[in-house]
């Protein structure tokens, strides 16, 4: 087993484990205030804003080149409504990664880029029953699309751990 641990640029001490996931708790336009509004819900997986945005969370997942793992951002796309129906009718169907996938807007922002990473097109493909769905950005130029295409080296990733676990 390889040793992921390193010492961080940002605070200079040695840190067990080197992380290879990061979440986002909600949508970047999710707002606490929200919280009374009868059309708006969070919840672990879903997402809706005042009855009319609708939000899935998802995995955009990233090779590591020289790893045996690859690194996970856990995001939100937003999808159509008749989209978000089908994923939610459909989440604990058995065969339901079958789907084609959904076309949505990366909901998420990831501080670990130098450009904007909301709304950037994506694929939502449905997997199994008790796995996020993934995302596929479109081929673009985005630092982020260009990574989920060429992978990234465990370097790359200590670089996001120092600023993420140092923000």
């Amino acid at each position: 087993m390889i040793d992921h641990g390193f010492v961080c640029g940002g605070c200079g001490q040695r840190h067990d484990g080197l992380p290879f996931s990061y979440g986002a708790p909600a949508p970047a336009y999710w707002r606490n205030e929200f919280d009374g509004d009868e059309y708006s819900v969070l919840e672990d997986e879903t997402c809706l804003i005042h009855g009319q945005h609708y939000f899935v969370r998802a995995r955009l997942v990233i090779p590591v080149l020289d790893a045996e793992e690859d690194f996970e951002w856990g995001v939100w796309v937003s999808l159509s409504k008749d989209n978000f129906r089908r994923t939610v009718e459909l989440w604990t169907t058995p065969g339901r990664e079958q789907e084609p996938a959904y076309f949505g807007w990366l909901s998420t922002q990831l501080p670990a880029y130098p450009m904007e990473t909301l709304n950037l097109k994506a694929e939502v493909h449905t997997d199994q029953v008790g796995t996020r769905p993934h995302v596929v950005l479109e081929p673009t130029d985005h630092p982020l699309a260009v990574e989920q295409r060429t992978g990234i080296t465990v370097a790359r990733v200590q670089e996001i751990a120092e600023l993420l676990l140092h923000a």
